[in-house]
C-alpha cells in the first residue's frame, strides 16, 4: 500500500468515525427532547401520540378529584380542556385556577397520563410557553406580571 492510499484510508476512517459519532449524538438529543403543547394544540391533534410531551395551562376550578394516590384534574387554556390523570404527590403550590405544566403521554382515550406535575412557583411567574398559550387564547393570565420594584434611599 502506497503512502497516498494509507493517508486516504486514514482520512476516510476519521470521516466515518466523526459521522457515526454525530449521528449518535443527534439521536440521543432527539430522544430526550420534550416539547410543550397547550390544550388547544392537543385537541387539534398537533401533539405526538406515542411520545412524551408537556401539557401546560391552568387547572380548571372544581376539576380536581382525588382517589387514594390517583389524582384527576383538567388542564385548560380557556379555549379547550384536556383531562389529566396522575399518580403521586402533587407540588405544594398545585391549586385550582393556577398554572400547571404536566409531562407525560396522551392516552388513546384522550386522557393525558402525567408522569410529572410542576406548579408555578409564585404569583409572578408562569412558564413562557404557558403564558404564550394563554395569551393566544385571550386569557388575561397570559399577560406577564412584573415583579415589584424596590425603592432605595430615603423618601423625600
Amino acid at each position: 500500500m502506497t503512502p497516498r492510499r494509507k493517508r486516504l484510508a486514514i482520512v476516510a476512517g476519521v470521516v466515518l468515525a466523526l459521522g457515526a459519532a454525530t449521528a449518535l449524538v443527534l439521536n440521543a438529543f432527539q430522544s430526550n427532547l420534550v416539547f410543550f403543547f397547550s390544550p388547544t394544540q392537543v385537541a387539534a391533534g398537533e401533539a405526538p401520540t406515542q411520545r412524551t410531551f408537556r401539557l401546560g395551562g391552568l387547572v380548571k376550578a372544581g376539576s380536581v378529584e382525588r382517589d387514594g394516590v390517583e389524582i384527576r384534574f383538567v388542564v385548560t387554556d380557556t379555549a379547550k380542556e384536556i383531562p389529566v390523570r396522575y399518580q403521586g404527590l402533587l407540588p405544594d403550590l398545585f391549586k385550582e385556577g393556577k398554572g400547571v405544566v404536566a409531562q407525560g403521554l396522551l392516552g388513546p382515550d384522550g386522557v393525558f397520563v402525567a408522569r410529572e406535575v410542576l406548579a408555578k412557583h409564585d404569583e409572578n411567574y408562569m412558564p413562557p410557553e404557558a403564558a404564550e398559550a394563554l395569551k393566544q387564547a385571550g386569557h388575561p393570565g397570559g399577560q406577564p406580571q412584573s415583579a415589584p420594584t424596590l425603592q432605595t434611599g430615603a423618601p423625600r
